[in-house]
């Protein structure tokens, strides 16, 4: 999808090895490394919790932003709604019923996927933001280092798919144009415009949405704690865009 709106577009490729060594660099960390650790997990743990690691992505970032990103210091009222999303995630994900029977070696890989996420984009942030490439040049460059990447190492893990049946294969390109290619072409334009800690907030409605989707099109029980909990996480966000009162 990108490759093809580079090309109606026109745009020019980065240049300079030192752009395109920054881009392998956030290539491993938001797409090769966390697309692997969190397909890897969901083999030994369940979705719900994966979920829940996913959503501690901005908790890292607003962690590692303190030291790393001198502009995006976190205020009381960002680490309050943080805190209040995360409260809402896990109200979602009826975190309180208990996981039992983890296989820790999973939960590692799921939280160190979320950990990735922040850490790239920290760096995006200070590499590449000010490069003088447009978002959509930057943003294919970059998904395709990290198809390379992972077209490097797959031969070491699997082997070729048998074959390609029809559904399976228009779901891989579809999560691929949409929430690969489109996704992190607006996740580049936020980071730019409100900072990596900010962008990040949008990890919180991972969970609300997978939860709605799966009502409307999978037909799965709708309880008490999904529409509260996402109220909460609306709040959480709110809260961290607002700004205290001048008086």
């Amino acid at each position: 999808m990108l490759v093809a709106a580079i090309a109606v577009r026109r745009e020019r490729l980065p240049r300079g090895a030192r752009t395109w060594g920054h881009l392998a660099v956030a290539a491993f960390f938001l797409n090769a490394l966390p697309f692997s650790l969190f397909a890897y997990a969901e083999l030994s743990i369940p979705s719900t919790l994966a979920g829940i690691c996913n959503a501690t992505s901005p908790l890292w970032g607003m962690a590692l932003s303190l030291v790393a990103l001198s502009e995006d210091r976190p205020t009381r009222r960002r680490v309050a709604g943080l805190g209040l999303g995360f409260l809402g995630v896990l109200t979602v994900l009826g975190a309180w019923q208990g996981f039992s029977g983890l296989d820790f070696g999973g939960t590692a890989m799921a939280l160190l996927a979320s950990l990735s996420y922040p850490i790239g984009w920290i760096y995006v942030r200070r590499t590449l933001a000010g490069s003088g490439s447009s978002t959509l040049a930057l943003t294919g460059s970059q998904l395709f280092l990290g198809t390379v990447q992972l077209a490097v190492v797959t031969p070491l893990f699997t082997s070729a798919p048998d074959g390609f049946p029809l559904l399976p294969t228009l779901a891989v390109f579809a999560l691929g144009a949409l929430g690969t290619g489109l996704a992190v072409l607006l996740q580049y334009g936020l980071v730019e415009e409100v900072g990596p800690t900010t962008a990040q907030m949008v990890t919180y409605f991972i969970p609300v949405i997978a939860t709605a989707a799966g009502v409307a099109l999978l037909g799965e029980r709708l309880s008490w704690n999904t529409p509260v909990g996402a109220l909460v996480v609306l709040a959480g966000a709110a809260l961290t865009q607002s700004r205290a009162r001048s008086r």
